[in-house]
């Protein structure tokens, strides 16, 4: 802190324990010249975002994480370029469509996904099996309330599927 002179501020809450910093800053008008360069007027500051963010939730403010309506399920990596399509296909119609991204060893295996799909609240999920994609279909599966079951949508009338599904 030997490099501030003048204005210094600081704004701290006592919510975060030792972490209750938010924003600090100053004027420091010699650092530059301690660092070897010419001397200049200067002002600087942080702002701990993450900090902000965690002050929110301990006062319950921040907003509820918005459900996907779609979740991609993708039992291998051959079917990738399908499921990107599926994606934007369902985004270019308006659903919020998430999909898991992998590790290196795969997508994980069916079980665990629909394990995610339904963890992250998803309506539906849309399934692209090796069976399924050959015929150029997908497989659609509710996810909540008292439709159930699953049926087989082609691939490129996904939007059309979307757009009645909604409606």
């Amino acid at each position: 802190m030997d490099y501030y002179n003048l204005s210094v501020f600081e704004f701290v809450t006592e919510e975060l324990g030792s972490q209750g910093t938010i924003c600090a800053g100053g004027r420091y008008d010699g650092l530059i010249a301690q660092i070897g360069g010419k001397s200049a007027p200067a002002v600087g500051w942080a702002l701990g975002v993450e900090r902000i963010l965690d002050l929110l939730k301990s006062q319950n403010l921040l907003p509820p994480a918005p459900s996907p309506d779609v979740y991609m399920v993708v039992p291998n990596a051959s079917a990738a370029t399908a499921a990107a399509r599926a994606c934007q296909l369902l985004r270019q119609a308006g659903a919020n469509v998430q999909m898991h991204a992998g590790t290196a060893d795969g997508q994980g295996s069916m079980k665990s996904q629909f394990k995610r799909a339904d963890g992250s609240g998803a309506s539906w999920a849309v399934i692209l099996g090796d069976e399924e994609l050959a015929a150029g279909q997908v497989a659609v599966k509710h996810l909540r309330g008292e439709i159930g079951g699953q049926s087989m949508v082609a691939l490129d009338e996904l939007s059309a599927w979307w757009q009645r599904t909604k409606a």
